[in-house]
């Protein structure tokens, strides 16, 4: 009985340590809602993580920059960034946006938010153009 206990404490700390690290490394989804209270407080810089052809074809007015993560300029325009500062990412879905987090945060990068998919965000309200 002892060794079962061992083992569920030592599971439930290896899964409090993987979502502990997930978190900080912003791979964790920003709902819309909590993005829009995050926004207000702290606009930061909104940035697209979508090809530009996806870009061109609509996104959020709010957005700052278009660095495209499968082209490589995602990776290239991280040494003009603060790593202090806030950044909120989004793609078409969130995938693309997760993994511009992680990159960020493996980067030193310290407030990085993956905020989801632009058709989430449009329907939740934000203004797209």
């Amino acid at each position: 009985m002892k060794t079962i206990l061992t083992v569920i404490v030592l599971i439930l700390a290896a899964l409090a340590v993987l979502y502990l690290t997930s978190a900080k490394k912003g791979t964790s989804l920003m709902p819309p809602d909590s993005f829009k209270q995050a926004h207000q407080k702290n606009p930061g810089t909104v940035i697209d993580v979508r090809t530009q052809r996806e870009y061109e074809g609509g996104h959020l007015k709010i957005a700052d920059h278009n660095f495209d993560l499968i082209s490589g300029i995602f990776e290239d325009k991280l040494a003009s960034l603060n790593k202090q500062e806030t950044y909120y990412l989004y793609c078409r879905t969130g995938s693309r946006s997760g993994k511009a987090a992680s990159i960020m945060a493996d980067s030193g990068f310290t407030n990085v938010y993956n905020v989801g998919g632009f058709e989430s965000l449009v329907n939740a309200g934000f203004e797209a153009k």
